[in-house]
């Protein structure tokens, strides 16, 4: 896809005037990094607070009495229950319990719930969406109406109460309307890096007003995806169309947590959305592969798509995510392995140009999650 072809976020002039090197990214000409470096913006986001343009993921908005209930048709979560002013991680399902997209719903009371979905995926999301529930809530895409930052790091907190004090009390998950500089956003108190942050839905013709305000902050830079990419490797979060897809279930994805208690086989409201049968004879049976972590035992770096066998040579598995990771201080990866080969400190290993890199299976998050839970 030319350039000329590519979608472009309410942010593309900016990141242009910031120097940064663009690349093509589920449609949309993004920023892979500034001239700080990866490696920079990595360390400044764990040690400050970055900026990430995020408006290339879909945004959408569900209203009606039965948005919640008509919602939990198509996830394994719990929606109906979801208190106001919170959020929940979610994941769309198909027939076989496969994993469509991952999202998050936040509940914004008065019978209205925002959803928010990867970028690659948000056409086929509305179409699923409006083919499934669309005759029993309104359903109204938000894709060119908002833009999407997320402001993250340990001075995140303190750089955005100073636009508005309020978010000082938000704990993990919460999700707000603010205003920022005057405009009505909502903000949630969430991100995709593992440490404390908050991301900012704001209306786009806003968004470069309020990205030159944060940036203007003296703990802010702005990261690009490469940073993006390594941070959240680092704290173990799937990526969609690496980590997960639809061949794979939340139960093989070690995705067994974001499946709510009332919505499980033993559960208040057992079951109900596509697949469910599959992913409770997943649960109770087991699954010929999962995903877990991998540390390479030498410098290294293992990327996807890496070939992994036994002791024996026999191809056991493959690399889903992988690369360095700054803060850990050495290569790192996720992987799908045969179930007999999952337990923490198994040795096995990975094909890097013909040779075999010696890896450890390992607990993740590879370096600790710093959310705000108050």
């Amino acid at each position: 896809m030319s350039t000329e072809q590519l979608s472009k976020t309410p942010l593309h002039a900016l990141h242009l005037e910031l120097g940064a090197r663009m690349v093509p990214f589920a449609g949309y000409d993004m920023p892979v990094q500034y001239p700080l470096g990866v490696m920079k913006e990595h360390q400044h986001t764990r040690e400050q607070a970055g900026l990430f343009d995020v408006s290339h993921m879909g945004q959408i908005r569900l209203t009606g009495a039965n948005a919640a209930k008509a919602l939990e048709t198509l996830v394994p979560v719990d929606i109906i229950d979801l208190p106001v002013g919170m959020q929940r991680y979610a994941m769309f399902t198909n027939d076989n319990g496969g994993i469509l997209d991952d999202l998050m719903v936040a509940n914004l009371g008065n019978d209205e719930l925002f959803l928010v979905v990867n970028a690659a995926c948000k056409d086929q999301d509305l179409a699923h969406l409006q083919k499934h529930i669309g005759d029993q809530c309104t359903i109204t895409e938000l894709f060119e109406a908002r833009a999407l930052l997320a402001l993250q790091g340990p001075a995140a907190v303190t750089v955005l109460a100073r636009l508005a004090p309020e978010v000082a009390k938000m704990t993990f998950m919460q999700f707000n309307r603010v205003q920022l500089l005057g405009i009505d956003c909502f903000v949630s108190r969430s991100g995709y890096t593992g440490e404390d942050g908050f991301e900012i839905s704001v209306p786009a013709a806003d968004a470069e007003k309020l990205a030159r305000a944060l940036l203007a902050e003296p703990e802010v830079q702005a990261i690009g995806l490469g940073a993006r990419d390594s941070l959240r490797l680092e704290a173990g979060l799937c990526l969609y169309g690496h980590d997960m897809n639809t061949d794979t279930t939340p139960i093989e994805a070690s995705l067994l947590w974001a499946i709510s208690k009332p919505r499980r086989a033993d559960g208040a409201r057992a079951g109900g959305f596509p697949g469910a049968e599959q992913v409770f004879a997943q649960q109770q049976n087991g699954v010929a592969r999962k995903r877990v972590g991998l540390l390479p035992q030498e410098r290294t770096p293992v990327r996807e798509g890496a070939e992994i066998v036994n002791e024996a040579g026999e191809i056991i598995g493959s690399v889903c995510s992988g690369g360095f990771g700054p803060t850990l201080g050495g290569p790192l990866a996720m992987g799908y392995l045969d179930s007999a080969y999952v337990a923490l400190d198994t040795p096995v290993w990975a094909i890097v140009r013909g040779k075999k890199v010696q890896m450890l299976v390992s607990k993740m998050p590879f370096v600790p999650q710093r959310y705000y839970r108050g």
